[in-house]
C-alpha cells in the first residue's frame, strides 16, 4: 500500500506561521503535523510515500529527508518554476493536480492509495477504512465526519445515500445552501482509475473538481462516516485551540515532551527558572534554554518554545510562544500565539513589531539593556 501526502498549499488561513513555515511543519508539541502523520502512515505498514511540496519545499525536504528515520521512503514532486531573476517561485497544481504529476512522471500510483492531507492530526482505523473501500467496490472513498451546521461553510461537504454512495459535493457551502453537515477530513482512498479522470499538466482540485465530476458520472464513489479523533489546523485560531487541547490532554497518545519538574509543569534540558516571586499554573511547557526570571507569571495552557525568555513582571496566560521569544517585564499576553515578529490573538488579530507601538515581545538572542526589560 503506498500513500500521497498533500503538502503544497501556501496556508493562507494561517498566516503569519506560513510566512516561515510551510503549513505541514506547524509544530504540535515540539513536532510537526506530518510527522505524526507519516508515523500514523508507518503504523499500517505503509512504506512508499509521496509529498508534493511548493511553498518553502526546501524546509520539509530538508527535515523528512529519505523517510528513513520513519522507517519509509519518502518523495518529493516540486509544483513550480525558476523564474527571470532566478528565484524559485511555487505554483501549486491544486491537490489533484498535484497527483496527476507524480503519476504522468513515474506511474507511482499502480495500486490503491490512500490521500491525505498534511494539515491535521488524526487517528483513523485504516485497516476498517480499507476493508469498506474495497467491500464495496469503491473507485474512491472519502472519509467524512458530521460537523455543527454553523461550520460547514469551513469545509467541503458530502452529500451520500442510505448506501454511502455520493451524489454530490459541495466545497465551503453557506449554511443556508448546504445540503449536508458531513464534512470531507482530507483524508481519501484512491484506485489509479481515479486518477486517469485528472487532466494533464492543468491546476485541478479534489475537492470542487475530481470529486463533483465523479458524482456526476456516477462512478462508484462512496463516503464513509467514521468515528475518530481529526484535529484540523485551518487557520492560525485552530492552531491555538488544537495545543490547549492538547496540552490538557484530551487528545490521546500526545503526550508532553521534556522532564515533569513541577505539578503541571514540564521542561526542556538546561532551563533557567527563578521561583522567587514566580507563579507557574499548568499544564505548561517550558523548553531547552529558556529563562524565566522572579516574579513573573505562566498559566496554562501555555507552550514556550526552546531559548525563550520571561522577563521579570511579565504574564504570560494561555499563550504559544515559538522559539526564542522574549516577553519583557510588566507585558500581559492573554490567549494569543507570538511567532517571531509577529503576534496573533485567540480572534486573529495579528500585530507586527514594528507596528505594535511600544513592543511587549522580541527576539531572545538580542541583548537586552536593563533599562528595556520593562514596559511601561
Amino acid at each position: 500500500m503506498k500513500a500521497m501526502i498533500l503538502a503544497a498549499g501556501k496556508g493562507t488561513r494561517v498566516r503569519p506561521l506560513t510566512y516561515d513555515l510551510p503549513k505541514p511543519m506547524i509544530p504540535i508539541l515540539g513536532k510537526p503535523v506530518m510527522a505524526y502523520l507519516i508515523e500514523y502512515l508507518a503504523s499500517y505498514g505503509v512504506r512508499e510515500i509521496m509529498v508534493n511540496v511548493s511553498h518553502l519545499h526546501h524546509k520539509i525536504e530538508e527535515f523528512f529527508g529519505d523517510g528513513s528515520q520513519y522507517g519509509v521512503q519518502i518523495g518529493y514532486s516540486f509544483e513550480g518554476y525558476i523564474n527571470d531573476f532566478g528565484e524559485v517561485t511555487a505554483e501549486p497544481l491544486g491537490s489533484a493536480g498535484g497527483i496527476k504529476k507524480i503519476q504522468q512522471f513515474g506511474q507511482f500510483f499502480d495500486d490503491t492509495v490512500i490521500v491525505i492531507c498534511g494539515d491535521a492530526l488524526i487517528d483513523l482505523d485504516l485497516s476498517s477504512a480499507l476493508f469498506e473501500h474495497k467491500q464495496k467496490g469503491a473507485l474512491a472513498s472519502v472519509i467524512t465526519k458530521e460537523v455543527p451546521w454553523d461550520k460547514v461553510d469551513n469545509y467541503g461537504v458530502v452529500v451520500m445515500d442510505q448506501e454511502g454512495r455520493v451524489e454530490s459535493f459541495q466545497e465551503k457551502p453557506k449554511q443556508n445552501e448546504a445540503l449536508s453537515n458531513f464534512a470531507s477530513t482530507g483524508i481519501y482512498i484512491f484506485e489509479p482509475e481515479v486518477i486517469d479522470l485528472i487532466p494533464a499538466d492543468t491546476m485541478f482540485d479534489i475537492g470542487s473538481e475530481l470529486f463533483p465530476l465523479m458524482a456526476k458520472k456516477g462512478l462508484p464513489f462512496y463516503a464513509q462516516q467514521r468515528f475518530f479523533n481529526w484535529i484540523d489546523i485551518g487557520s492560525v485560531t485552530d492552531f491555538w485551540s488544537v495545543l490547549q487541547n492538547v496540552m490538557l490532554g484530551q487528545v490521546a497518545q500526545l503526550e508532553m515532551p521534556g522532564k515533569q519538574i513541577a505539578d503541571g509543569v514540564w521542561a526542556g534540558l538546561n532551563t533557567s527558572i527563578d521561583w522567587d516571586g514566580t507563579t507557574i499554573e499548568g499544564p505548561v511547557y517550558i523548553g531547552s534554554g529558556c529563562r524565566i526570571d522572579a516574579g513573573s507569571k505562566i498559566v496554562g495552557p501555555t507552550w514556550i518554545g526552546h531559548g525563550s525568555h520571561i522577563c521579570s513582571g511579565a504574564q504570560v496566560v494561555r499563550s504559544v510562544l515559538f522559539e526564542y521569544t522574549r516577553i519583557l517585564g510588566g507585558a500581559q499576553l492573554d490567549e494569543a500565539i507570538v511567532f517571531k515578529q509577529y503576534s496573533v490573538d485567540r480572534a486573529g488579530q495579528m500585530r507586527r513589531l514594528p507596528e505594535a507601538g511600544i513592543p511587549d515581545w522580541g527576539d531572545a538572542r538580542d541583548r537586552l539593556p536593563e533599562n528595556e526589560s520593562t514596559v511601561s
